[in-house]
């Protein structure tokens, strides 16, 4: 069996869309999932299953839909795909520890997006970071470094427009998940 990651899009976000993750896990071991669990209330799933990821994803956003009455996107990686989407990490240390002094809040996140995005998406977004935010898109997952605030970014808000629907999580929970991951291996 896999370890999937699945990121929920848009839940518990601004007083919207509010599920509880009890209710999430309940409802997934329900279609079958196995070993379920969750991180905090932003819709970050952990599980077991042998089925494909486009079957995953569509049966638990369908189940999320009769359930919840949610309709979202679910994006799915595996637990080794999230191990090397921290591998991965385009920006060396001093750029993060800059940035991390000088942003408020937060300031490294991945956008995982289901399917990788289109070259004129890729285009558009080029053209609307005119700020000194940075990004580096690799597959189906974009690296993005704020250096003041997501909250302020012209990057952040035109993310968009990849094309592709986008959940973002910051670089701390995006480790927490993989070492979740990693103990459900043991």
């Amino acid at each position: 069996m896999a370890i999937y990651i699945a990121l929920l899009r848009g839940i518990n976000v601004g007083g919207k869309n509010k599920i509880k993750m009890a209710e999430l896990k309940a409802a997934l071991e329900n279609i079958g999932l196995a070993r379920v669990q969750t991180y905090i209330q932003s819709g970050n799933v952990l599980f077991e299953s042998e089925d494909d990821e486009l079957a995953l994803r569509r049966r638990i956003e369908q189940e999320i839909a009769t359930v919840f009455g949610i309709t979202l996107t679910v994006v799915m990686r595996t637990a080794e795909e999230l191990a090397k989407i921290i591998a991965g990490c385009p920006f060396p240390e001093s750029l993060l520890a800059e940035a991390a002094a000088t942003c408020q809040g937060e300031s490294f996140y991945v956008a995982t997006l289901p399917e990788a995005p289109p070259v004129t998406g890729i285009e558009k977004l080029a053209g609307a970071n005119n700020g000194d935010d940075l990004y580096h898109i690799e597959g189906r997952d974009v690296y993005l470094l704020f250096r003041h605030s997501i909250r302020d970014s012209k990057l952040a808000v035109n993310i968009q427009k990849l094309g592709v629907p986008a959940t973002v999580r910051n670089w701390n929970t995006m480790n927490k998940l993989v070492q979740l991951a990693a103990g459900m291996k043991h």
